[in-house]
């Protein structure tokens, strides 16, 4: 979770970006009682994740509803990662180090016993469908080009 919390997004790959755009706009389409998959599909598809949208349909549905406490996410606009933003790109991080331990231990203190085998379940199809796509998220920063390039544009 350091890795990523109250960085920029701008800082992040586009594996950890998707993560972070995408929650931010289930929490979003749920607060105004939209259907969220309706609005992150195309997405989804743009990125070749299609097999990705359930899982993660289901990992943030098991955190809304199995949540040990109430979880925080940042507008769309917001250009650093909150604590919540940051563990869930974590836990995805996690899965690819070969490190299910320590997942299962962050989960513990996040969810209800009942919800982690699901929820370990649904970060594990959205870490395949996410690497088949070629946007799996890594612990270090986009590259230098891709930041310099988006400071660039800010600064207009």
């Amino acid at each position: 979770m350091y890795d990523f919390i109250d960085r920029p997004v701008t800082d992040l790959d586009n594996g950890g970006r998707f993560i972070v755009w995408a929650a931010r706009s289930w929490v979003k389409a749920v607060g105004e009682r939209r259907c969220p998959a309706h609005g992150i599909a195309p997405a989804f598809a743009k990125w070749n994740l299609l097999s990705g949208l359930q899982p993660f349909l289901a990992m943030m549905a098991l955190f809304n509803r199995h949540g040990l406490q109430n979880f925080e996410f940042c507008g769309l606009q917001c250009n650093h990662v909150s604590e919540h933003e940051a563990i869930i790109v974590s836990l995805v991080c996690g899965l690819q180090d070969g490190d299910p331990v320590s997942v299962r231990h962050t989960l513990d203190l996040l969810v209800a016993e009942e919800a982690i085998g699901d929820l370990i379940a649904a970060l594990d199809m959205l870490d395949k469908a996410m690497y088949a796509a070629g946007i799996r998220p890594g612990r270090g920063t986009a590259d230098v080009a891709t930041i310099d390039t988006e400071a660039k544009k800010s600064r207009r």
